[in-house]
């Protein structure tokens, strides 16, 4: 019988996570995210999949980050018709992401049009509203350890990851060929002792291992983030300057403003206006307080710190009228917006403002993938095109270390750690290729399993690689 393990994403790179599992006439696919950075990576996000969509009986969704999610509304243009299974924060917060990421490419396209500056006549967006209504349609949503079955002998159960609201490890567990096989799919595993989100919980035994490698070589800075930002924040509002923060609306916006708001009151920096241009967070932050107080989130955060999410002085920003005047505005303050990496929306009106002037500051806060303007950025870029046109960068550009919601090098090798005995062989994916490789070699130096590094479109045939018994 076909027991097949294919890469269609996220293989030798960061973004676009899709993994198919084929078992005889049966396709379960884990994830389906999009392609964000360089034009040869978006520009795979238009190509037709090496799979028929139609075929797809069940699509395992471990989070909802955009990297994860955002191509399922393609996937449903394209024919898929199948269930859409994850947690019930993971469905909440993809209907926003996926529904503020049809309207930025909406208004993007629409701009680019209205400006001429696409190659593209016209230019589209990859998928619109309508297309995101039909998928969210073919959610359904299961609690962490509640098991449940689909077609073909397959059982999957979610486990808590940690890194945002809902994010899961998901176990696949098969009889596959005669014989009980578990695969594990890590998604993105989350880091230990961090506010706001819980540790990502012990990963049971299991015969093959699916893992990121975001940081696989690379161990995350243990400075306290205020000793990080304390001088230069300072500095940057005592010469009158404006801070951008590009954002990612789901976990790393609202761990900023808890920051922020302590800083405040702790009179490490003055008061001065925040301001959350991104609808999307703002619906965001309101999730995140409907599971305040429940095992979804860090029980031990008090009534007080989660008041810190909707902190004074901050206006929020949701219409673009609003982001508009938002724009004309002077003097020292705080500006969040997505997207974290610099790859698209409205934070690049601001970046296209602030980014000439050296009284300002911009903090990139997360992974920056390359090919992206934050990775630009990192890189000591001097320049950047945006819109058409090539924006000089003057302003200080600094990258805040430790903010980051995935597992470093020790923490992933610490959960992998956790299940006894360690898998049998892993997949190391969602990296790119140093990352990968250097997570790779831990895993087959000090754990001893088999550790393979796919390639994009591989295909692992589970038969002859798993151990017979």
């Amino acid at each position: 019988m076909d027991f097949k393990l294919s890469f269609q994403g996220a293989a030798g790179t960061v973004t676009g996570s899709r993994h198919l599992l084929t078992i005889d006439s049966h396709q379960l696919l884990v994830d389906s995210g999009m392609f964000q950075g360089g034009k040869a990576l978006r520009e795979l996000n238009w190509r037709k999949p090496d799979f028929n969509p139609t075929s797809v009986a069940n699509i395992i969704l471990t989070h909802a980050h955009l990297d994860h999610c955002g191509s399922l509304p393609r996937l449903v243009r394209d024919g898929f018709r199948g269930t859409i299974h994850c947690t019930p924060p993971t469905r909440e917060l993809a209907q926003l992401i996926l529904l503020d990421s049809a309207k930025l490419q909406e208004e993007d396209a629409h701009y680019a049009n209205k400006k001429g500056y696409s190659k593209h006549a016209p230019a589209e967006p990859l998928y619109n509203s309508d297309d995101v209504d039909r998928t969210m349609r073919l959610f359904r949503a299961h609690d962490y350890h509640q098991p449940f079955d689909l077609d073909g002998g397959v059982t999957v159960e979610f486990f808590e990851a940690g890194h945002i609201l809902g994010a899961a490890f998901a176990i696949v567990r098969t009889q596959a060929g005669g014989r009980d096989t578990t695969i594990v799919f890590s998604g993105d595993i989350g880091r230990y002792n961090v506010p706001l989100h819980n540790d990502p919980e012990p990963l049971p035994t299991c015969d093959a291992l699916v893992i990121e490698s975001t940081y696989g070589n690379r161990v995350h800075d243990a400075t306290p983030l205020i000793d990080q930002i304390r001088k230069p924040f300072c500095d940057t509002l005592n010469r009158g300057g404006i801070i951008l923060i590009p954002a990612f609306a789901v976990a790393r916006a609202q761990l900023i403003m808890l920051m922020l708001r302590e800083l405040m009151e702790s009179g490490e920096i003055s008061e001065i206006p925040i301001h959350i241009d991104s609808p999307m967070a703002v619906k965001v932050t309101e999730i995140y307080h409907k599971y305040a107080g429940t095992r979804d989130l860090d029980a031990s955060l008090t009534q007080a710190e989660w008041q810190h999410l909707f902190p004074k002085d901050v206006q929020f920003h949701s219409s673009v009228e609003e982001s508009k005047e938002l724009n004309r505005l002077t003097g020292a303050r705080v500006i969040i917006a997505a997207s974290g990496m610099l790859t698209g929306g409205r934070v690049l009106h601001h970046l296209e403002r602030l980014a000439p002037d050296p009284k300002n500051l911009i903090v990139l806060a997360g992974f920056q993938a390359g090919g992206t303007r934050g990775r630009l950025l990192i890189d000591g870029a001097t320049s950047l095109r945006m819109h058409g046109a090539e924006i000089p960068v003057r302003a200080q550009v600094i990258s805040l270390l430790g903010l980051s919601a995935h597992a470093d090098s020790n923490e992933l090798m610490r959960w992998v750690g956790s299940a006894a005995p360690s898998p049998k062989m892993g997949f190391v994916v969602h990296g790119e290729p140093e990352g990968s490789a250097a997570l790779s070699k831990r895993l087959t130096d000090e754990l001893h399993l088999k550790a393979y590094v796919p390639k994009l479109g591989e295909v692992f045939d589970l038969n002859a690689l798993l151990p017979a018994g």
